[in-house]
């Protein structure tokens, strides 16, 4: 129950181990097919540019930035916590020049502060922020924020490594222009695999480039010869095959459950989880309205100590949670509740563990 990886279902793991075929393979190419439409649903999107990225999030967010941002091209930048920091990072290292918006740890994106930016810098081209900031637990408001980009002629880039399958997130209504998630949270998979997904005007935007992609790798006009199921597929890099196959379980098993239903599942034990805590004494760092139900953050008691309690978690109950990020390292725990780790056993553990624990220091 910590922010990832999360528990794998059985299903996803014993798909894992089915015989390892060749990346060119029919069966294989055919269950590739399969697998991109499953994404194109959990990412609620008709994108042609759909894919998997053959490594973790951390990839997926520089598949996105490496082949959108060009030397010298301004992104506005949305940070309130670690991950918005290293989508600065990454706009740097791409040449380009990044303008921060800052929140407090624990708040949302401030529109209006995005709007400010928008108004104060006409020559941005993209604006990125994060969907669901996994070192705090805060939601943001993608589709007012990606509605913004859209009226400043901005295209938008759009971390929902934590969001997808956990929370609403709706690509192509929301006018999303880059994603990219992580195989290892609320889809429950093995990590390793980043989701992906362009719009036509950032495919466009990709192909008018002046400059090549600085990374071969992750060089989507190469890639996609090898994703594409029309005419003969181009060799690029050998998939990793068995664990695409445990993705594409996972996300079948998405598709079977519903998406909204998956959406509900997330929020009803979080809400249980809640009471329990708030019974505890325990407060949240992020408001009500903007907690992420997959990703919990909250404050250490006064006097208990972080890494003893941790520890005493994990080897009395088998149970993980995860430590405070950044600014709220030795302050927070961070409680996850992702994919088929949300369920209402794992969420009566902790809330036992916590009790008989926190009653002895």
């Amino acid at each position: 129950m910590g922010p990832g990886p999360s528990d794998v279902h059985p299903q996803v793991l014993a798909a894992q181990a089915r015989p390892t075929v060749g990346h060119l393979d029919p069966l294989f190419l055919a269950m590739m097919d399969e697998l991109k439409q499953l994404l194109q649903y959990a990412f609620q999107t008709s994108n042609a540019m759909t894919i998997a990225v053959s490594a973790p999030g951390s990839a997926g967010m520089e598949t996105c930035f490496v082949n959108l941002v060009e030397p010298g091209e301004k992104v506005i930048i949305c940070r309130n916590g670690v991950f918005g920091d290293r989508m600065r990072q990454n706009v740097e290292r791409c040449g380009g020049i990044a303008v921060c918006v800052d929140n407090a740890w624990g708040e949302p994106v401030s529109p209006a502060n995005v709007e400010q930016a928008l108004r104060a810098h006409p020559d941005a081209r993209f604006l990125a922020f994060v969907h669901a900031e996994t070192s705090t637990g805060a939601l943001s408001d993608a589709r007012t924020l990606c509605a913004l980009a859209r009226q400043y002629d901005c295209l938008s880039i759009v971390d929902a490594v934590t969001s997808l399958g956990g929370v609403e997130l709706r690509v192509d209504e929301w006018g999303i222009d880059a994603i990219y998630a992580g195989s290892q949270k609320c889809l429950s998979c093995v990590p390793g695999l980043s989701p992906v997904s362009f719009s036509e005007q950032a495919v466009e935007k990709i192909q008018q480039r002046k400059s090549p992609v600085q990374s071969w790798f992750l060089d989507q006009s190469l890639v996609m010869g090898y994703w594409s199921g029309s005419g003969k597929r181009s060799y690029h890099h050998t998939a990793p095959v068995n664990s695409l196959y445990a993705l594409h379980e996972a996300l079948r098993l998405l598709a079977a459950e519903g998406l909204e239903q998956a959406w509900q599942r997330h929020r009803t034990m979080h809400n249980i989880l809640a009471d329990g805590l708030t019974n505890l004494g325990l407060k949240f760092v992020v408001a009500a309205p903007y907690r992420l139900p997959q990703l919990n953050s909250i404050y250490i008691p006064a006097g208990v100590n972080d890494a003893a309690l941790r520890s005493a978690l994990l080897s009395e109950y088998n149970l993980e949670i995860g430590a405070g990020l950044g600014e709220l390292a030795g302050k927070a725990w961070r409680v996850g509740l992702m994919g088929y780790g949300a369920r209402r056993e794992n969420v009566a553990l902790c809330i036992q563990a916590l009790t008989e624990q926190l009653s002895l220091r």
